[in-house]
């Protein structure tokens, strides 16, 4: 009968998809070492890539997107000024690389919220373009995009709503269309968020005071775009020149 010798040993092989924990299958030494040097957890939903160490002081004085209030669920509140957005001079790359850097830096655990306002945005001046915005969304962790819960969009155009009614249940993911909701009037905003909880710039204040006087602007109807109504009418009559104003008359 032959006898085994110091050098024999045993393979144990285990299945991929059991969850089994292999610290009873350590060396003394292995152990050891595993105590001294443990991994850290990292529980954040960034990962190391979404963080970085630039300088982003610049964009904080900007103020266009910072973390502000929570709705009346509890939910963190980031707000998006959107007129505050130079987009002539901030790259998307470092717009993404901004946007991952407060998030994962600033937004604490938990479901949030957004409220963007689009007062007074000009697609030149303040928009980065929606390729930009959706490339910057999908690179999202999905994590992040699950905790989402609302997309409040302050005093939205004529062209907003339909580009986002046309392309927006096929160009974002994560379910983002139907996050969306239409806020054309702040007052609607106070449903969801106490009034006072989120800062509102003055301008979009007055923006909102304009539309309650307008309300056909919310759908892209300008009634009076020039203002003529303000202006003196002027006519010929049997070649003579007559000037009418139309908020009074002049006795002669």
């Amino acid at each position: 009968m032959a006898t085994s010798s110091s050098d024999d040993f045993s393979v144990l092989v285990l299945a991929s998809d059991l969850g089994i924990d292999a610290r009873p299958f350590l060396t003394n030494n292995e152990r050891e070492q595993n105590q001294e040097n443990p991994e850290p957890d990292n529980w954040h939903d960034c990962s190391q890539d979404f963080i970085s160490d630039e300088d982003f002081s610049d964009l904080d004085l900007l103020q266009f997107f910072t973390l502000n209030g929570s709705d009346k669920s509890g939910n963190r509140v980031f707000r998006i000024v959107g007129k505050y957005f130079p987009a002539q001079v901030v790259s998307g790359e470092r717009l993404k690389k901004y946007i991952f850097h407060k998030i994962c830096s600033e937004l604490p655990e938990g479901p949030f919220c957004i409220v963007y306002m689009h007062s007074t945005v000009q697609k030149e001046d303040n928009s980065p373009g929606i390729t930009i915005l959706r490339w910057i969304y999908e690179e999202l962790p999905a994590v992040i995009k699950d905790r989402l819960q609302t997309l409040y969009f302050i005093h939205p155009g004529l062209r907003s709503r339909l580009v986002f009614a046309t392309l927006g249940r096929f160009f974002f993911s994560g379910g983002l269309y139907w996050k969306i909701k239409y806020v054309s009037r702040l007052q609607y905003l106070w449903e969801d968020i106490k009034k006072g909880e989120v800062e509102i710039p003055e301008f979009v204040q007055n923006h909102d005071n304009i539309l309650e006087n307008r309300p056909l602007t919310d759908y892209g109807i300008e009634p009076d775009p020039f203002h003529l109504s303000e202006m003196p009418t002027t006519a010929y009559s049997f070649g003579r020149y007559e000037e009418r104003w139309s908020s009074r008359e002049f006795a002669s």
